[in-house]
């Protein structure tokens, strides 16, 4: 009899270990595959989280102090963000973006050359504001003259370009006014190609990175010069220093142009590209240049910080 309780004891123990090995080997399995089907949810869950966070990103509650803002992209003219876009206002010496494709258009079609060198008339050296002080008969090659334009924002230097591609800067101006026109720049009137104060003279935030995008998309060359924190004119002998501080406190800065006067107050268009991508952001009738450059740096972190 015990012989036979041993057996079926032992037959027992046997058939439960058997039944729990098989059952732990089932359980493992069961809880691997939940652990591999949970992970590829949660990589798809990122995932489209991610994607959702590259196409859609919820509008920002800007606190800004200018009168209007736009920020563009400027490969496909998408515009991102934006704040009394078409208000007409004074652009100040933003304006010079429309003289700068001016003169790029007529380089980059051989009409003009970086090395050709232009005499100042009469009227270019009297004219008033930001300035590099030429005198009359003072020759600059075109290469200086942008130089002096993108940099220090040089009316005198405006002038005598104008006056050297359309024979006056009355012809000139219907050169910017055309070209206005044929960018859609709806809104945009010029009067002169210096930006000065005057009436019937009047541009947008929008229209603004219209002609900003179109400089930058079709003659590129231009932010060679637009770039310079510092650099100098007449073999040294004049210094200049940008008026546009983005580009020593902005990382990707390449320009594009400041403007301020007493009744414009103060302007930026403003670019920068990092990771290949670049933005335009643009602020009009600032209280302050710094307000200025904040509110434009809070316009290009906004899709900056997402690349």
């Amino acid at each position: 009899m015990d012989k036979l309780y041993t057996k079926i004891k032992y037959k027992t123990i046997a058939v439960i270990t058997v039944f729990l090995f098989a059952f732990t080997i089932f359980s493992n399995t069961i809880l691997a595959n939940s652990f591999i089907y949970d992970l590829a949810s949660k990589n798809d869950s990122n995932k489209k989280t991610d994607e959702s966070s590259i196409s859609t990103i919820a509008t920002p509650e800007f606190n800004f102090q200018s009168a209007a803002q736009i920020l563009m992209e400027p490969t496909t003219g998408k515009i991102l963000y934006a704040n009394n876009e078409n208000e007409k206002l004074l652009p100040a010496s933003v304006t010079k973006i429309m003289t700068m494709l001016i003169i790029m258009e007529q380089i980059d079609s051989g009409k003009l050359k970086y090395t050709d060198k232009v005499k100042c008339s009469a009227n270019a050296s009297k004219m008033g504001g930001s300035q590099i002080w030429l005198k009359e008969g003072e020759e600059l090659t075109v290469d200086d003259a942008l130089k002096a334009i993108c940099v220090v924002s040089a009316n005198d230097v405006c002038v005598m370009m104008s006056e050297h591609i359309g024979g006056s800067e009355t012809n000139f101006v219907k050169m910017m006014n055309d070209k206005a026109q044929q960018l859609g720049m709806v809104n945009t009137h010029f009067m002169n190609c210096h930006g000065i104060d005057e009436e019937n003279h009047y541009t947008t935030a929008k229209d603004i990175a219209i002609m900003s995008a179109e400089i930058i998309n079709k003659h590129p060359d231009i932010l060679k010069y637009t770039s310079i924190w510092m650099d100098s004119l007449r073999d040294g002998a004049f210094q200049l220093s940008s008026t546009n501080k983005l580009i020593r406190f902005y990382d990707g800065a390449t320009g594009l142009k400041t403007g301020s006067t007493s009744q414009a107050l103060f302007n930026l268009s403003g670019t920068a590209t990092r990771n290949n991508t670049t933005f335009i952001a643009v602020v009009l009738k600032a209280p302050s240049s710094d307000i200025r450059l904040q509110e434009v740096k809070q316009l290009l972190d906004y899709r900056i910080c997402y690349l």
